[in-house]
């Protein structure tokens, strides 16, 4: 019996596949049996490509930045001429930390633009073709900060809460076209976002004591939900922000 969970034959793009969470997901991604096209902002994918290889499926790597629109639909188009892309996690994000009244404006657009521009429109891109066939699989990475405001992270908090709206948005619209819509919502995970974070001992207490779990995720922790979202166990799921959060939020 095959499992609900198994992507053979599946192909899956993950942006911001460099490293962290992205990193993760494809690698889980490709255990469950899909074939991975790795997008990351430079050129330095090899690395993870070979951990894919390595695990008997085919990795391809394209590099843009996700926040340039021409550069984002020129690549996406290059990867729609040569194959077709079943499975679409949107991960690639950026963050500003500073104050709201102090941060610059140049800060706040800058991660606007990566983290909800470059998610619309990459969920524009890929879902068509996904639509037009009938099936597809979007799983988009949200965060604890779709839910709560933060602490010197407006834009990111603004951005997040936006992919959770966006995520119940298109599902609303393309779930009787086949395609399911999902986001899955990270807690506080160990990662190169929040390395300055960890590195802040007070701040890092704080934090690791409001977690009822009493720790930090790993990466690897986060992405049996992106699994999960993208496998035919999860073709009766639309809209929904799957919180992986150590029980944050239940406090």
């Amino acid at each position: 019996m095959t499992s609900p969970f198994a992507l053979d034959g599946r192909t899956a793009l993950v942006t911001g596949a460099r490293d962290g969470i992205g990193r993760a997901a494809a690698l889980a991604l490709a255990e469950a049996g899909a074939d991975i096209v790795l997008w990351g902002h430079h050129d330095d994918l090899d690395e993870v490509a070979n951990e894919v290889t390595a695990r008997g499926r085919k990795a391809r790597t394209v590099n843009a930045d996700v926040g340039d629109d021409d550069a984002v639909r020129d690549t996406a188009n290059r990867v729609l001429a040569d194959e077709q892309v079943d499975i679409l996690v949107n991960n690639a994000g950026v963050i500003r930390r500073g104050p709201a009244l102090s941060i610059d404006e140049a800060a706040w657009r800058s991660v606007l633009r990566v983290n909800l521009d470059g998610v619309y429109q990459l969920c524009r891109l890929f879902g068509g073709p996904m639509c037009r066939r009938g099936q597809g699989k979007i799983i988009n990475v949200a965060s604890m900060l779709s839910f709560q405001g933060g602490f010197n992270v407006s834009s990111y908090a603004a951005s997040k809460h936006a992919v959770a709206g966006l995520t119940k948005a298109l599902a609303t619209e393309w779930a009787s076209n086949g395609v399911n819509v999902n986001a899955v919502a990270p807690g506080y995970v160990a990662t190169a976002n929040t390395a300055a974070l960890r590195a802040d001992a007070r701040r890092e207490a704080e934090i690791r004591a409001r977690i009822p779990a009493g720790r930090w995720a790993q990466p690897s922790e986060v992405v049996g939900a992106v699994v999960f979202l993208a496998s035919a166990a999860a073709d009766y799921v639309h809209g929904h922000v799957l919180a992986v959060d150590g029980g944050w939020l239940a406090r």
